[in-house]
């Protein structure tokens, strides 16, 4: 099981790497799949992801509860609902778009009610 999930949590830290860089494929839920992960199979390769010079400050804050800062909840928000709008009107169903909508809403609850907002400086004010 530990070896599934090692390659679950590899395969979800190149893809998380990718959307750094990809505007459509997300990194967060992918690198928090990765953590979770590897908190189960490997505290070596967890205690890796959370000191990476590119993702571990922002794992680090979330896995302890300090949240996402102000500035980085809406640029999440923004470039998700782009994202949602560009494929809400590419898609020919309704019922798809409807579920993209509904899947929307569902992260903005959750990212604006349950998620801290952590403050770090005059620009997140």
């Amino acid at each position: 099981m530990k070896f599934f999930l090692n390659v679950i949590g590899c395969t979800a830290v190149v893809l998380a790497f990718l959307g750094a860089f990809l505007p459509l494929l997300p990194t967060t839920p992918f690198l928090l799949l990765a953590s979770a992960c590897f908190v189960r199979s490997s505290p070596r390769l967890h205690n890796w992801l959370r000191t990476n010079r590119l993702f571990g400050k922002y794992l680090r804050d979330y896995e302890d509860g300090r949240g996402i800062p102000l500035r980085g909840k809406v640029a999440i928000l923004l470039l998700m609902w782009g994202s949602l709008a560009w494929s809400m009107l590419r898609v020919r169903l309704p019922v798809l778009a409807g579920l993209l909508a509904l899947i929307g809403i569902g992260v903005t609850v959750y990212l604006v009610r349950f998620v801290p907002t952590m403050r770090t400086g005059p620009d997140d004010r």
